[in-house]
């Protein structure tokens, strides 16, 4: 009987014990919240930069393809899209083009660069070129804001 007596005391010590012992106290809670906001300091902008970056890379990888479906339909056509066809050239054969052996592009559809914009064409002479206006929309700029062209 006695021992079942100093069992029962045992564990109502360890309930009290436990249930004193439960949760965080309020400097450990500030403690914690501290080290998250050093964290996400530090490492928000460095993400931040990389997201921008491989926005960037993702657009000049698009530009490279837009150039070689270009490159495929001069060689299947003997020209390149005209400025009044455009880059829609690649995937409808809208004016007729003899020769023209496409959708150029996969899906058949025009890629939008990494900020959801379409892609600029310009035909002047014998010069192609394909634009994005980078992540500000606007002509020129610097940084990732710059434009990218090929």
């Amino acid at each position: 009987m006695r021992f079942f007596q100093l069992l029962s005391r045992s564990t109502r010590s360890r309930s009290r014990r436990s249930t004193a012992t439960q949760g965080f106290s309020l400097i450990e809670m500030l403690v914690a919240v501290a080290i998250i906001g050093l964290i996400v300091g530090l490492v928000g902008p460095a993400a931040m930069r990389q997201l921008q970056s491989s926005r960037v890379n993702t657009t000049e990888a698009q530009i490279g393809q837009i150039r070689t479906a270009i490159d495929i339909f001069a060689i299947d056509t003997g020209r390149v899209p005209g400025q009044a066809e455009g880059l829609a050239a690649l995937v409808q054969n809208t004016a007729a083009v003899p020769g023209w052996n496409g959708p150029y592009l996969r899906d058949g559809s025009l890629p939008m660069d990494a900020w959801g914009r379409a892609f600029i064409y310009r035909f002047e002479g014998d010069q192609v070129q394909v634009i994005s206006l980078g992540a500000d929309g606007q002509p020129g700029g610097t940084g990732n804001n710059a434009d990218i062209s090929g």
